[in-house]
């Protein structure tokens, strides 16, 4: 057995699968976000660990005899977050999440330094963690102090089950410190925000081995003291192995909170004027990019909100029959957007709004709004040097059909549908743990699942769609004017 833990900023996943990759069981734990002030978005790292107990207790409550048959952990976790430890490995402060914006002033000035998109082939979004600890330096100094290591969300699940600092590739790569083409940290880009090596944990791949569990965890789970534990993924590079996209040419699209169009590369491929993110895969010598949103489902969630109607209840309302788009627009930047426009001010807004809008033509437009927002990401890619011919759907928000068939339309490319099954993150994670534990081929155990469906761009409506795409364009820069 084999066991992914996925750590989500909504929740921990515990998923268990054997040594054919059925999925035996799961366990699940939520956390909250705190959101302090505007722009800002925390956790406290200790909610981590008792999610991730939390969700180990379930499984194990369910499918004990298989959870002490485990031979290999791997990790996965949403990506830049900085998390501070003093010299006894105390959080310092809550972790500064990936949605996070505070630091957009210090992200401007690393990155009106060349050496930062040359070594690390991306833009130093706000996001990233690099000018987090900037932030911190400028605005907490006695915290930024006592700053003894630097760790991801999921490095920091990984020193309280091996005692290890130890992180990999994939997540690295989005902190803005690492020389993405050599994968090793640089010790100028660090020096920039005043750290250096010895604050940072030992790299390894993800598919190699990154500590062992640590005897009180493992006597308290029913798992055998010593379980490598693999150095895992960010958790977009994780999807990307519990979907097979691991690959040149491979890609896919999420619809989670934030959404993704995911493409694997066999090589490096920087171009940070795209803002495309130009990142190390989980496994060797691979590497990927990606155009990245910052509310997808989070923007079907806001309308739920405000209008009192559950997500999956506005999207019925519009059928299964895509519908051309109204003329009511809507932009998608509820908390600023990354690609195309790396603009951390920016918000959101409709236009077109007129007696008749109903609830309905809103929910359409938003679904519309980031449909078009995938096609800047795909228009990115395209600059970047990556052309996709079709992608594969996964996340919560891919359950919506309609959804579905206006991303194909939007991007103009077929959308495949997986089968039934969990292919996310802890299923991508657990995909790592077997290889570190038994040394198989990574690209023997990452395989693609059997499509259950194609959905073909509407050659009906393909007209109708690149014209509201265009007069989506054509808001970015009038809005900005008003709103950032």
């Amino acid at each position: 057995m084999y066991l992914g833990l996925d750590l989500g900023t909504s929740g921990v996943k515990a998923l268990l699968i054997d040594a054919g990759q059925k999925i035996i069981g799961s366990g699940h734990a939520s956390l909250d976000v705190s959101r302090p002030h505007p722009g800002w978005s925390e956790q406290n790292p200790a909610d981590w660990i008792r999610a991730c107990d939390a969700a180990i207790a379930e499984l194990k409550a369910s499918h004990p005899k298989e959870l002490a048959a485990v031979k290999g952990i791997g990790l996965s976790g949403h990506m830049h977050g900085a998390t501070l430890l003093d010299a006894g490995d105390q959080v310092l402060r809550p972790c500064i999440l990936w949605n996070d914006t505070r630091s957009h002033a210090e992200a401007a000035a690393l990155d009106a330094d060349p050496h930062f998109r040359q070594l690390t082939g991306n833009i130093v979004f706000p996001g990233f963690t690099a000018p987090k600890l900037a932030w911190v330096k400028n605005n907490e100094p006695a915290v930024f102090a006592e700053v003894a290591k630097v760790l991801l969300p999921k490095d920091f699940l990984r020193l309280w089950l091996t005692g290890e600092h130890i992180s990999e590739m994939s997540d690295s790569a989005g902190t803005s410190w690492l020389d993405v083409g050599k994968r090793r940290w640089s010790s100028e880009l660090l020096a920039a925000t005043s750290l250096d090596e010895r604050q940072m944990p030992s790299l390894v791949e993800g598919t190699e081995k990154a500590g062992a569990l640590r005897a009180e965890l493992a006597v308290s789970w029913g798992i055998a003291s010593g379980t490598p534990v693999a150095g895992g993924a960010g958790d977009n590079a994780a999807s990307a192995c519990g979907m097979g996209t691991v690959g040149a040419g491979h890609a896919f699209v999420s619809l989670g909170t934030s959404g993704v169009l995911f493409a694997a590369n066999a090589s490096y491929l920087p171009n940070p004027a795209s803002a495309v993110h130009t990142f190390c895969h989980a496994l060797p010598n691979t590497w990927h990019q990606m155009g990245v949103i910052l509310s997808a489902t989070d923007s079907l969630n806001w309308l739920s909100e405000i209008s009192g109607k559950k997500a999956g209840e506005l999207t019925a309302e519009l059928g299964d029959v895509l519908k051309a788009p109204s003329g009511v627009s809507f932009l998608p930047y509820l908390s600023g957007e990354r690609t195309p426009h790396n603009d951390s001010a920016i918000r959101g807004s409709f236009t077109g709004l007129a007696h008749e809008s109903s609830r309905a033509v809103l929910t359409q437009a938003v679904l519309e709004g980031v449909a078009f927002a995938f096609r800047d990401s795909l228009e990115a890619l395209k600059t970047a040097g990556t052309d996709l011919t079709r992608v594969t759907a996964i996340g919560g928000g891919s359950r919506s059909r309609y959804w579905l068939k206006a991303i194909a339309t939007a991007l103009q490319v077929p959308v495949d549908i997986p089968a039934d099954g969990d292919f996310g993150a802890a299923f991508g994670a657990a995909r790592l743990g077997l290889i570190a534990a038994t040394g198989a081929d990574p690209l023997a155990v990452c395989t693609a699942p059997r499509t259950d469906a194609t959905i073909e761009p509407d050659a009906a409506l393909g007209g109708a769609y690149a014209d509201a795409y265009q007069r989506y364009r054509a808001l970015y820069p009038a809005i900005k004017g008003v709103t950032a």
